[in-house]
């Protein structure tokens, strides 16, 4: 390889690196819930009250002391719908299993787990007294499952009022469930007992938290095309925070439902009074539990006075698509009757590109509603575009070709006015108008055709239902991962150790492309060197950028640069002739 390449490939790989790092430092009021819901166990369970009442640990100075544990064992409880499998401990009256049955983890071949990284001091949907910072509540609750969708968990405590004196009150937690629905609602009660003037624990009364975190399991190491996300939805917009690992922030903003995301599923929380939850936000992605990252989301509750308070949280946990998100803008749509929450606006877009995803979406459906393949589907969409742009396409290459040809032109009047940046500016233009060539007649296809790839990067790499989605089975089993050859008992470097197929076709294809397109003309000087750092140094670099990307996404480049291929030939044969 002769020295001028050398330099262009280093060259490229140093510019591209620089953007990507770049790009990912920059870039990366609803109607409440209708009100005529089961009330609160409370009523149910007072009968029990001479049960526990001899077990009241006391809150000082907002550290919750232990109770007296021995009055029942830890137990686990469980209610499974059609749609869930969720396991309770009365520790706490937490979550410590929440299994998704429609959907598989091709990893472990077992259920989505949506309570991961558990441990006896994080569960999910624990409770702390006081603010984000404060402990969970490791006490065991007195349990009472009121039907086969509803259970209750209830604990008497004590707090110090500010006079001095002691007051009494119950926390209560019920959770209840709906057949057909991915949300379920946490009701959380303080009920006034004895003296209870209310619960003011520095600016907060409780903490709730969400799942320590969501499957399937991820390293952020190592997968780049996955990640967890915390959102924010005030009403109008969204904001979305994505942090590195052993990581913390407080969101200190409005909002109206929260959520912690990952590329395919999400557990998001909607409190059915959003005025009583203070504005602070944590957000979290500390290791607990050996090398597992977290991804935790707390929210904390405003004091409660000593009327006490019932808290209704709508908490959906479950897929990340819109399919299942949308049902909850309208009441009859869901079992909930939710009305406008807009669940839906915590799907990943592309922004202000949203709604080219949406049409470009709407024909990958009809087509796939044909041919019953995602990958044939993809394939056929990418071949549509592709010849649909061919017009541009065609009109970028003979704009190409007249810069090519008017080189020797150009570089006589580089040299000529060199020192007369004005006079060379005139006559450049001069000579494009002599040729009819337009300087935009090159850029607004190249923005048009990127306005495009943009949107598909997106709706490829997001899209739910490739998800576990078979092209090829043996090779592209899962359009949501990398193609599969055969894995090594090592890693290769900067690859892992899985032997793929499909990047190697795209790198091909891209150097194929380069070549042909190079040969189209002739060049010299600067211009020769720009040639080489987008023939030889992008393909390359690309090839170990994308080499673990969702295959989905790489066949959708592979056969847009095949089918390019093609179309530059065949314009290069209508230049020759």
């Amino acid at each position: 390889m002769e020295k001028n390449t050398a330099w262009a490939i280093g060259l490229s790989s140093v510019v591209l690196i620089v953007f990507f790092f770049l790009q990912s430092y920059f870039m990366p009021k609803p109607q409440s819930a209708a009100q005529n819901e089961e009330s609160s166990v409370v009523e149910a369970v007072s009968e029990n009250q001479a049960e526990y009442e001899n077990a009241v640990p006391e809150i000082k100075e907002g550290v919750v002391t232990t109770g007296n544990s021995e009055m029942s064992e830890e137990e686990n409880f469980t209610i499974e719908t059609d749609k869930v499998k969720v396991t309770f401990t009365n520790r706490g009256g937490d979550i410590v299993s929440y299994e998704l049955k429609d959907h598989i983890d091709s990893d472990t071949n077992s259920f989505i787990q949506m309570a991961d990284n558990i441990t006896d001091f994080n569960r999910a949907f624990s409770i702390s007294m006081g603010g984000s910072e404060k402990p969970v509540v490791n006490d065991i609750f007195i349990s009472k499952k009121i039907d086969d969708n509803k259970i209750g968990f209830f604990k008497n405590y004590t707090v110090t009022n500010p006079d001095g004196s002691k007051g009494d009150f119950t926390l209560v937690k019920t959770y209840s469930f709906k057949p057909g629905d991915y949300v379920f609602k946490l009701e959380v009660t303080v009920a006034p007992g004895e003296n209870f003037q209310g619960l003011d624990l520095n600016g907060s009364s409780y903490s709730l938290r969400t799942s320590p975190q969501m499957g399937p399991f991820y390293n952020p190491k190592v997968n780049r095309y996955e990640n967890r996300q915390f959102i924010s939805y005030n009403g109008k917009n969204k904001k979305r925070i994505i942090l590195g690992t052993n990581q913390s922030k407080t969101y200190d903003k409005d909002w109206n439902w929260i959520s912690m995301a990952g590329k395919y599923f999400e557990v998001l929380l909607y409190p059915a009074d959003s005025s009583s939850m203070n504005r602070k936000v944590l957000y979290s992605s500390k290791t607990d539990l050996k090398d597992k990252t977290n991804a935790q989301a707390v929210v904390s509750r405003k004091p409660i006075d000593a009327k006490g308070s019932s808290d209704s949280y709508y908490i959906y946990a479950g897929p990340r698509n819109e399919k299942d998100l949308r049902v909850y803008n309208v009441p009859e749509n869901n079992a909930w009757k939710l009305d406008g929450v807009r669940f839906d606006n915590s799907i990943q877009t592309s922004g202000f590109l949203s709604w080219l995803e949406i049409v470009l979406k709407f024909f990958l459906e009809i087509i796939n509603k044909l041919v019953h393949n995602w990958g044939v589907s993809i394939i056929i969409l990418t071949a549509v575009l592709k010849f649909a742009m061919f017009p541009i396409t065609a009109k970028t290459a003979k704009s190409t070709v007249k810069m090519q040809a008017i080189q020797p032109k150009m570089q006589a009047l580089q040299e000529k006015y060199r020192d007369n940046p004005q006079k060379l500016n005139e006559q450049t233009m001069k000579l494009y108008k002599e040729i009819g060539y337009n300087p935009l007649s090159g850029c607004l296809p190249m923005i048009f055709q990127f306005i495009i790839l943009f949107a598909m990067y997106n709706l490829f790499n997001n899209y739910f239902e490739f998800r576990g989605a078979s092209f090829i089975p043996g090779w592209i089993s899962d359009l949501s991962a990398g193609d599969h050859v055969a894995t090594l008992k090592f890693n290769l470097p900067f690859l892992g150790n899985q032997i793929r197929l499909l990047p190697g076709i795209y790198l091909v294809s891209q150097l194929l492309f380069g070549k042909i397109t190079q040969n189209g003309g002739t060049t010299a000087g600067q211009s020769a060197m720009q040639m080489k750092m987008m023939m030889y140094g992008m393909p390359i670099l690309f090839f170990f950028l994308f080499y673990n990307a969702p295959s989905g996404l790489l066949l959708y480049w592979t056969v847009s640069n095949l089918i390019q291929l093609g179309q530059q030939l065949y314009i290069n044969a209508k230049i020759k002739k």
